[in-house]
């Protein structure tokens, strides 16, 4: 769905799926509730995604599945966390970067509740290495059909991932 380096500032991503926009700051509203502190699913409207580089670009893969993915404990990924959202009837996925500095449509996500799979690598080169002229961070994030659940910490390995759930998760 998308397979591409975004480039943002202050390392916002978002999925939206109504007018009003990605994440405003409000850490309360966007984390209510959850432990994780990468991915803020609380708000009904969108789903935040913390990229640890400030600045630049990062290479970001969505993928839709038809069921969850398999745990690979061997997986390369550092950091992993999951979040529930639901997308309501009548709206249509898109992605953005902050104030729309980039951004695009997910066509063909039909409407209904998902569960999300946020997985990281280079989280401390991206917070250390915001001005480098390569990527030095990755995501992939994996999207299939689920019911509600609690968000989830499966795999913690970054000083960064470690700092943004101790100051912004926790919120239960």
């Amino acid at each position: 769905m998308l397979d591409q380096v975004v480039e943002t500032d202050y390392g916002q991503f978002d999925l939206v799926w109504t007018e009003d926009g990605g994440f405003d700051g409000d850490f309360d509203r966007f984390f209510a509730g959850q432990v994780n502190g990468l991915v803020g699913a609380s708000d009904p409207d969108r789903v935040y995604v913390n990229l640890a580089r400030r600045s630049g670009g990062s290479p970001v893969r969505i993928v839709l599945l038809e069921a969850m993915p398999k745990d690979d404990a061997d997986a390369p990924w550092e950091d992993v966390v999951e979040v529930s959202f639901i997308l309501p009837e009548g709206h249509e996925m898109r992605w953005s970067s902050w104030a729309g500095l980039s951004g695009g449509v997910l066509p063909g996500i039909p409407p209904g509740s998902y569960r999300l799979r946020a997985s990281a690598n280079g989280r401390d080169q991206g917070r250390e290495g915001e001005f480098s002229d390569q990527p030095v961070d990755f995501y992939l994030l994996q999207l299939w059909p689920a019911p509600p659940l609690p968000d989830a910490v499966l795999r913690t390995g970054s000083e960064d991932a470690t700092y943004w759930h101790r100051e912004v998760g926790q919120r239960r």
